[in-house]
């Protein structure tokens, strides 16, 4: 899933989706449906736990197809929420599941080119996204625009995929990135956090979650490996699956290492 992004982002609109059908099959095949980054709700509930939801405006940016934005919009108290993705596959299925849940009047999802997001100045009382930032190369930018969304008292929740540092890449994340082959501008945990201080955010903190999914991703290979590969080759194809152990071996490499970080973001609009 993708977000809106700034300035020489914008100009990989237009090409072939990332998500297409294919990816969002193989995703939710390992993650659940309506989920293409791990964790399900429960990593969710981990993200937002200390929020209060009750009569709450809430946007979910990078929603992917779905699972996120209607799980909180059935399990929490909120007034509303909205689905934000720049890619179109995903937003389609996430309507249509949206509807076939009858959470369509409670959760709403948009679609739109990359660039500044669609939404009001102070319209937002919780920005929450997972694992979707990644896909943003300007992190000023991203945390300037979603601050100017989020009303005075209103809170940014996230996760995403963070590396140790903001150095060179080794050669072990190079040969990751290589196989992902998804438009990562990946940053440190110190880079997202002076980018929200930059925008206005207070209360900024970080929670470095590799322990959690370094373990997670070394069953979810061996499940694909084994239990799920004739099922999930059925489903995209044989060659896609191979492909896929690759990435997942290559990730689980930097992931041992430590350089490859998922985290949770937090933060305050004073």
């Amino acid at each position: 899933m993708r977000v809106a992004t700034t300035g020489s982002d914008i100009a990989s609109h237009g090409s072939e989706p990332e998500y297409d059908d294919k990816a969002i099959r193989f995703l939710e095949a390992m993650w659940g449906k309506g989920y293409l980054s791990p964790g399900g709700p429960q990593e969710v509930d981990r993200i937002v736990f200390h929020l209060d939801f009750a009569g709450r405006h809430v946007l979910d940016i990078g929603c992917g197809t779905g699972g996120i934005t209607l799980y909180l919009a059935s399990a929490k108290p909120l007034a509303q929420i909205t689905g934000f993705d720049v890619e179109e596959p995903v937003i389609e299925v996430a309507k249509t599941r949206a509807n076939a849940k009858g959470l369509a009047d409670k959760a709403k999802f948009v679609q739109a080119a990359p660039g500044k997001l669609p939404f009001t100045d102070h319209s937002m009382d919780i920005v929450f996204s997972k694992d979707a930032l990644i896909h943003v190369h300007d992190k000023e930018a991203v945390f300037a625009d979603i601050f100017r969304i989020l009303k005075p008292g209103g809170h940014f929740a996230a996760s995403d995929w963070l590396t140790s540092h903001d150095r060179e890449p080794s050669e072990a994340m190079k040969h990751y990135l290589a196989a992902e082959g998804l438009s990562f501008g990946m940053a440190s945990s110190a880079r997202y956090e002076s980018a929200m201080k930059r925008a206005g955010f207070v209360d900024v903190s970080t929670v470095n979650r590799n322990p959690w999914y370094r373990e997670v991703a070394r069953g979810e290979l061996e499940r694909l490996k084994g239990p799920l590969y004739d099922e999930v080759s059925k489903a995209v194809g044989e060659d896609y699956v191979k492909s896929n152990i690759r990435t997942w071996t290559a990730m689980q490499t930097v992931l041992d290492s430590g350089e490859h970080c998922p985290t949770h973001l937090f933060g305050r609009k004073p």
